[in-house]
């Protein structure tokens, strides 16, 4: 049986009359990559915030490792690596310096702290910077620094907010590489972005939450299948006769069927065969075709008719 490593019960945060966090549970298993998403003022941040008791809360309870957690529980804390969006490292101190502070944070004896420190470098790929301090790297370099001062001890808990924001595509897939690597050595990881194919690459469950409240929670696929739309076929085709679009749109699981003068759009909820029976209208009325695709729904499809396509300005 899979082990539990996060335990989130009925947690309650408010801010006066602002209600951050509504009765939010959650439970990670160990070995996942957990996926946290939300439009902006969801609750991400304070749900992590109050996970790693940088946060009181008014209700509710956190257990990590099987531990009730807690400020002072440092026998939790030193099995938790954590980046944030924000990079937070000494402006001061070199790249070989910044990570050997952190480490040493959990790690005490030299010799070990040494390899744990070089094996960090050599996993972010900073062998040739190690002179160099925060100010002369890149942005993506940068990031890849933060995340090596936070797994640099070996945690059992990784918790990711926003990794790659702001950095070039080489980067960004070093970072999602890492996180994968990470994780196939037996890391349990939470990540937070709204980058959502990246979600969908690399996280083994998602729940997306808004309001304070978890709304939606499954395998990427499980969610695809929550919402209405289910396939996008797309028909390229001109002069299509005013009788075509109501025949296809009395065709089994179509709900959406619309013809802008140049292509055909069949928006379907389910079912299979659904481009065969659309072809199907189109060559029984002789007509020919152009382009013919389909479009099954994106993580991002999934979170905009989950939580609404309103703009969000405010942070968690």
């Amino acid at each position: 049986m899979e082990n539990t490593v996060v335990k989130i019960d009925g947690l309650v945060k408010r801010y006066g009359d602002l209600i951050a966090l509504d009765h939010f549970s959650l439970e990670i298993k160990e070995g996942e990559v957990f996926g946290l998403l939300g439009p902006n003022g969801s609750g991400k941040t304070t749900t992590i915030n109050c996970l790693l008791s940088l946060l009181s809360f008014d209700k509710g309870d956190i257990q990590i490792f099987g531990k009730e957690m807690a400020p002072t529980s440092y026998d939790i804390k030193k099995d938790i690596g954590v980046i944030m969006q924000n990079v937070a490292v000494f402006d001061e101190l070199t790249v070989y310096e910044n990570i050997d502070y952190f480490c040493g944070l959990y790690i005490t004896d030299k010799a070990e702290r040494k390899k744990c420190v070089d094996e960090a470098i050599r996993f972010v790929g900073l062998d040739d910077f190690l002179k160099f301090k925060p100010k002369k790297l890149s942005g993506g370099l940068l990031r890849r620094l933060n995340i090596a001062c936070g797994i640099a001890h070996k945690p059992k808990l990784i918790i990711l907010d926003e990794p790659t924001v702001a950095v070039d595509p080489q980067s960004r897939n070093k970072i999602l590489e890492g996180i994968q690597e990470l994780n196939a050595k037996g890391a349990t990881v939470i990540y937070t972005s709204h980058y959502m194919e990246e979600v969908e690459q690399i996280c083994t469950r998602i729940a997306i939450m808004d309001k304070g409240k978890k709304i939606a929670e499954g395998t990427k696929d499980q969610l695809k299948r929550m919402i209405k739309n289910t396939e996008t076929i797309t028909v390229e085709v001109l002069g299509l006769p005013e009788e075509i679009v109501p025949q296809v749109s009395e065709l089994p699981h179509v709900y959406d069927c619309r013809y802008d003068g140049s292509r055909l759009t069949v928006c379907c909820s389910g079912g299979k065969h659904n481009l065969i029976r659309v072809l199907d209208v189109l060559q029984k009325n002789d007509l020919s075709f152009g382009r013919v695709y389909t479009e099954l729904p994106t993580l991002n499809d999934v979170f905009l008719e989950i939580t609404g396509k309103a703009l969000r300005d405010k942070e968690d």
